[in-house]
């Protein structure tokens, strides 16, 4: 076998929950450490770890990756009342991606993993179709109440002089109580995430399309839209135009059944939310939760590299009892690909991205060879050769690991 790759400088590791923890596991002891001498900076963003620590864990997580400028993470759990108690939690912990998203401001792309022999079920795409989900902001940096009864809601705006510049009614409750959130966004965010999806799209040489409610929300999607259209027209125009790619917006309704009915092959830019419930649609329709990329990438040059799904925590209570599964962990693979690629890219390491490279190639060989998880088994055309467990299929990657590196 070839030399171990030694890497210049670590990356951020951050571990997770349930079932992908037990892949995490496996990834780097069957695929990684054999042929890595993997250099990270640890962090157990695991529920538990999140509970000890009142979350600080995650916030030093986030900020490490600052320091580090690339990450890894596992899939972790945004515990609800029924993991508090499950999890004997303090309280219901904020969801880490979002903590991280928000500390670093950037915008998530994700992007299908396609392999010959599974058919998207959309019949006419035959294109990946990359998600760009604006990673800061809206529900997941909220602030909601349970209103107890009757009484006025208002949306209050002091500035930083303390006067008050605008007040509105947000609902007279007069038959009981209710519920009320606030979000928002900020121009300079909004700025950023029309910058990064724009330079990803010329990038990537497709179209980018992006859609918004603004008939409705005149100004905060309206905000939306009226900043991609000057950040476009200012700085992308011309760049476009010299690519042969174009700026699409029209209503988030007409977005979808335009892209529905698309062969695929452009960047969908998605406000947090939809970003975040369509990311997983075109994942399913293209085959598998598991099978989607993701990265998510701030204007400072950071990254963090992520399994686009949960924690498949119907996998690991039958784990839990020592019953067989055939958890898919292909996206949790590429993730440590991502994050390999990227450090030696910046470090100049050649042997670290070839090996990135290197296990991709294996990974989707062997999918390609009719060996796979049962997830894909279903969707497999020609059918599966051999449907394999969990741990079976990352061993089957790792032999035709080894015959490339021999």
């Amino acid at each position: 076998m070839a030399k171990k790759i030694v890497m210049k400088n670590a990356i951020v590791e951050m571990d997770g929950d349930e079932m992908t923890r037990v892949m995490w596991a496996m990834i780097k002891e069957k695929l990684l450490s054999p042929h890595v001498e993997l250099r990270t900076a640890y962090y157990d963003l695991g529920l538990g770890k999140r509970n000890e620590t009142d979350d600080r864990i995650t916030h030093e997580a986030a900020a490490a990756v600052k320091r580090h400028g690339v990450g890894v993470k596992c899939a972790t759990i945004t515990p609800d009342k029924n993991r508090v108690g499950e999890y004997n939690l303090k309280q219901e912990w904020t969801s880490p991606n979002g903590t991280i998203r928000d500390q670093l401001d950037g915008t998530v792309f994700r992007k299908p993993i396609l392999v010959r022999n599974i058919k998207p079920a959309v019949r006419s795409w035959n294109k990946p179709i990359i998600v760009g989900r604006h990673a800061y902001g809206d529900v997941y940096k909220n602030t909601e109440f349970r209103v107890p009864g009757a009484g006025r809601a208002e949306l209050v705006y002091t500035d930083d002089r303390g006067r008050e510049i605008f007040r509105g009614t947000i609902q007279e409750f007069r038959d009981g109580g209710g519920i009320i959130q606030a979000i928002h966004n900020t121009d300079a965010s909004i700025r950023s995430f029309a910058k990064a999806c724009m330079t990803y799209a010329l990038d990537q040489k497709v179209d980018l399309w992006f859609g918004a409610k603004d008939t409705i929300s005149k100004t905060y999607d309206g905000t939306f839209r009226d900043l991609f259209a000057e950040t476009f027209e200012k700085e992308y125009r011309d760049r476009f135009s010299a690519v042969g790619i174009a700026f699409n917006f029209t209503l988030i309704d007409d977005t979808v059944a335009r892209i529905m009915k698309s062969e695929g092959g452009m960047l969908w830019a998605c406000k947090n939310y939809d970003g975040d419930v369509m990311s997983d649609m075109v994942a399913s329709a293209f085959g598998s939760l598991a099978m989607m990329t993701s990265v998510l990438v701030s204007p400072q040059g950071w990254f963090v590299y992520e399994a686009a799904h949960g924690t498949v925590q119907r996998h690991y209570y039958k784990h839990l009892k020592g019953e067989a599964t055939s958890s898919n962990c292909m996206a949790t693979l590429f993730a440590w690909t991502g994050a390999l690629r990227k450090r030696g890219e910046l470090d100049g390491t050649k042997l670290l991205v070839s090996f990135a490279d290197a296990l991709e190639k294996a990974a989707l060989a062997t999918v390609e060879k009719g060996i796979m998880t049962g997830d894909l088994a279903k969707l497999a055309d020609p059918p599966a050769r051999k449907i394999c467990g969990t741990e079976e299929f990352i061993d089957e990657i790792g032999s035709r690991l080894r015959t490339v590196r021999r």
